[in-house]
């Protein structure tokens, strides 16, 4: 009876240490093994991967076709890192879901633009025409900040980059300003007069934004430049750094301007100075 106790007894522990051990090589961070959370069908990162093997990192690359698993994923461990979303997005989405991540770097900026199935060109856009804009707040937000720029609406004075049909002042044309999932917009581009599309979800939909959008968005707002986003307290691991390096290497910058050709641009600027977002805003 002793021996059999001894024997449960030892085996209690080997269980509870094996299990201790696990949960301190997670929290320790790998250096030579990173897990990214990308879009679906994004080119830059596996550029960045093969790169990275040269410097003895293995990057493991999970794609996400929404804007929510990615954050939350990251938040639960599953990944080291993400990188698929502006930095006006990110804020809001942590704030409102209280996670503890932050940025690590700049990346590019994917202009959205306005695509239609039924007229070519901006000006054609008839009274009472039905627009298709995501429905999260931010790039509900940034949608109306792209028809603004093209003419359509106003916004009111005190826009702060959230969308809501509160935020229109001017809406000259009557326009029906429908906010739809984000993902399913393309599809229904045959049941609206145009649309409002993230650059990579029109990518995603085969839709090519330099050539088939009516109208893009400017290079120059702040609000929607990409990050890549981590754990709070990650932003000083090795292997991070050295991937921000890689990123933001001349050779990473050919290769965006080459392969995007205008579709998605280098925005390689400090942190520091891209948490100002929020006056461009107040200039509209």
């Amino acid at each position: 009876m002793k021996k059999l106790i001894l024997v449960l007894t030892l085996a209690l522990l080997a269980v509870v240490v094996t299990a201790c051990g696990g949960s301190d090589e997670k929290a320790s961070g790998d250096e030579k093994n990173l897990v990214i959370g990308v879009s679906a069908g994004d080119r830059t990162w596996p550029e960045i991967k093969k790169i990275a093997e040269k410097e003895g990192i293995n990057i493991e690359l999970k794609e996400f076709s929404d804007y929510v698993l990615p954050n939350r994923a990251l938040a639960d461990g599953d990944l080291d890192a993400n990188a698929f979303q502006t930095i006006a997005y990110f804020d809001d989405f942590i704030k409102e879901n209280k996670l503890d991540l932050e940025p690590l770097a700049s990346t590019v900026i994917a202009p959205m633009g306005v695509y239609s199935n039924k007229v070519k060109d901006i000006k054609d856009i008839k009274n009472g025409a039905t627009i298709a804009v995501p429905d999260d707040s931010t790039n509900y937000g940034r949608a109306l900040l792209l028809l603004q720029e093209a003419g359509l609406i106003k916004l009111v004075d005190d826009f702060d980059g959230k969308g809501s049909p509160d935020a229109v002042k001017e809406n000259p044309k009557k326009l029906d300003i429908k906010p739809m999932v984000a993902g399913q917009i393309p599809r229904a581009l045959d049941d609206v007069d145009a649309a409002a599309i993230n650059n990579g979800v029109a990518v995603e939909a085969k839709l090519d934004p330099l050539n088939d959008a009516i109208f893009l968005e400017s290079d120059t707002a702040k609000p929607y430049i990409n990050i890549i986003a981590v754990r709070k307290g990650d932003t000083k691991r090795e292997a991070l750094q050295k991937i921000v390096k890689i990123y933001h290497s001349d050779e990473m910058k050919q290769f965006i301007e080459k392969t995007y050709k205008g579709s998605s641009i280098p925005a390689f600027i400090p942190l520091d100075e891209l948490a100002k977002y929020k006056e461009t805003w107040s200039k509209n």
